[in-house]
Parts: C-alpha cells; sequence; structure tokens
C-alpha cells in the first residue's frame, strides 16, 4: 500500500460520519434547523435534500445551507456536475409526509429525494423515519402496506405524528432527536 492510499484512508477514519436529511412538504418541517443542529453537535455532517414541494415555503432553506454550509438539493445533478455531498453513513427523513412514504415503498423514484431513498435501502444505509401524516391517511390501506414494505426493508420508524391540535389548541413537540437515536441504533 502506497503511502499517499493509506494517509487516505487514516484521513478518511478522521472524517465525521455524513447524515442525509430529507425533509418533506408539511407544516413542522420549519423546525428541521433543529434537527440540523442536533446532529451537527452530536458529530455528523449534514446535507439535505427537499422533496420539490417542500422547496416551497416548507422551511427556510438559507437557513439550512448556512447551518450545513452546502446547498439544499431538490434536483438531479448532470453527469458534469461534482457530486455535491459524499456517501451518506445513515439518512433522516424528518418530517416524512403520507406521498413520500408510499412513493418510497413503491419504488417510484420520480424525485431526488424519493430516489435518493430508493438508493439508500439498496445500499444497506440506516434509515430513520419520522412520520408526520394526518390520522385519516394513516388509515389507508396503502400508507399501512408502505409502512410494512419498509419495515422489512429494514426502515426505522419513531412514532406517527399526527400534527393535530390537542385539546388545549396546542400541537405537540416534533421529536426531531428521536431520528438521530433510530439511525444511531446499532
Amino acid at each position: 500500500m502506497s503511502e499517499q492510499t493509506g494517509s487516505a484512508r487514516a484521513s478518511d477514519k478522521a472524517a465525521r460520519p455524513f447524515l442525509y436529511v430529507v425533509v418533506c412538504a408539511a407544516g413542522v418541517a420549519e423546525g428541521v434547523g433543529g434537527l440540523i443542529d442536533a446532529a451537527l453537535a452530536r458529530g455528523w455532517e449534514v446535507g439535505a435534500i427537499a422533496t420539490p414541494v417542500a422547496m416551497g415555503g416548507f422551511f427556510d432553506v438559507p437557513a439550512v445551507e448556512a447551518r450545513t454550509g452546502r446547498p439544499v438539493r431538490s434536483a438531479w445533478r448532470t453527469p458534469a456536475d461534482p457530486r455535491p455531498f459524499p456517501a451518506p453513513d445513515a439518512v433522516v427523513v424528518a418530517p416524512a409526509t403520507f406521498n413520500t412514504i408510499n412513493k418510497w415503498a413503491a419504488g417510484l423514484a420520480d424525485t431526488l429525494a424519493v430516489a435518493t431513498l430508493c438508493e439508500a435501502c439498496g445500499l444497506g444505509v440506516p434509515v430513520a423515519v419520522l412520520p408526520c401524516v394526518a390520522d385519516a391517511l394513516a388509515r389507508h390501506p396503502a400508507y399501512r402496506e408502505s409502512l410494512a414494505r419498509l419495515r422489512g426493508m429494514g426502515v426505522r420508524f419513531g412514532d406517527p405524528y399526527p400534527g393535530e391540535p390537542g385539546e388545549d389548541g396546542g400541537r405537540p413537540e416534533f421529536g426531531w432527536e428521536r431520528a438521530l437515536d433510530l439511525v444511531e441504533r446499532r
């Protein structure tokens, strides 16, 4: 082994693990900065990938880019473009919507976000999901089948978050850090 190859491997081991955060279009997406801050504090480097709809005002894209030091990705790159992120060591989907979960389970990789999730499962990369799905949609048979299929693929799920106001009118906290607990579980 050459000295250069050995040095490259040593520096790779010293590098921080890389986390992809996939953001879907749900109202709680505005709080994704809390997940990113927690991941950074736990020693992860982070890159964000958003569904096209989520890019339309569901979260503060410039703030996420400032936190991660990288562009938020939503569209495929051309073959001539460099890869903006290294390969992931883990992926978190938060919030994960009804649409994204069902497309992912069916292998319908029509957006960069869903294609990334399909590929991560194929590569054996740990994936954690925090669903944000209304109770009525969560009762749909296709959704239940999608959850079963993804669990069978090794995807780790946090408790569902319906986002419905409680009796006091307030909404419960979205458990952002739970995604990190799930993905860091061995």
